[in-house]
């Protein structure tokens, strides 16, 4: 078992990437927090691992707010003693969410508050606690299209992407003698809920579908597999990195320098 004797904390556990990934974890013998505003789903995330076999707890928190991240690292630590891998996977795509013109200050807010402030609460209460535990993965979701920019637009979407690249980055660097490691995961177009909302006609999933050299959208299984290496002691050498996972399309449309 990969993550035998360590305990993972899942924001957005109760669906697609957050979910997939909670209950591989929990397979490679990680004990899972799973986190989110979900609470059937979420506990139905858990309820799945316990049947399994596995060891895990869900915790209501909407990672927008401060004191919220805080107490899920508390009810981490105090669950199963301490604190090793850190997933801040949360994270919305509006709608409403469309160029600068159309899109609606208060649908910038929520999506900056959620995707960027999520992961800097995440990882501002959730450092000390790898610290405590003498280090460990910190894994926060950014996007594809923080490379490239979207063909269907959503730039709150895309601009909080970006940020979390940068702020990946330099708590890498910040952190690296510390036997913590941070790196951004950067999901290609994937076949979950959160962005067949999105792309809601035929006409929107071809247009993405046609630049993906694979052909298809990725799995959330398959995002999940790629966040096990990142936490495992298998990436130990790996912090700072844009992990892209993304069916080819960064490496057609990004031009090398």
């Amino acid at each position: 078992m990969r993550l035998k004797h360590k305990t993972a904390l899942i924001t957005g556990g109760s669906s697609g990437i957050g979910r997939e990934t909670a209950i591989l974890f929990a397979h490679e013998g990680a004990r899972v927090v799973v986190v989110d505003v979900d609470d059937t789903r979420g506990n139905e995330t858990v309820d799945h691992i316990l049947k399994l076999g596995g060891e895990a707890c869900y915790m209501h928190a909407d990672v927008s707010k401060a004191e919220a991240c805080a107490n899920m690292i508390d009810v981490a630590e105090k669950t199963y003693g301490a604190l090793h891998i850190l997933f801040n996977n949360a994270g919305i795509m509006h709608n409403d969410d469309g160029d600068a013109v159309s899109t609606e200050e208060a649908i910038w807010d929520l999506t900056m508050n959620i995707n960027v402030k999520g992961v800097f609460f995440g990882c501002k209460y959730g450092i000390p606690a790898i610290r405590r535990a003498g280090g460990g993965s910190i894994i926060n979701t950014a996007s594809f299209v923080a490379h490239l920019g979207a063909a269907t637009p959503q730039l709150a979407y895309t601009a909080s992407k970006g940020a979390v690249l940068a702020l990946s980055r330099e708590l890498a660097i910040i952190h690296a003698r510390e036997n913590i490691r941070v790196n951004a995961l950067c999901p290609g177009p994937l076949r979950t809920e959160l962005l067949m909302k999105f792309l809601d006609t035929d006409a929107k999933k071809q247009r993405r579908l046609v630049h993906i050299p694979m052909g298809r959208f990725g799995e959330a299984k398959e995002m999940a597999q790629a966040a096990l290496y990142l936490a495992s002691d298998e990436s130990s050498y790996v912090t700072g990195t844009e992990f892209l996972v993304d069916g080819g399309i960064t490496a057609a449309y990004v031009t090398p320098e």
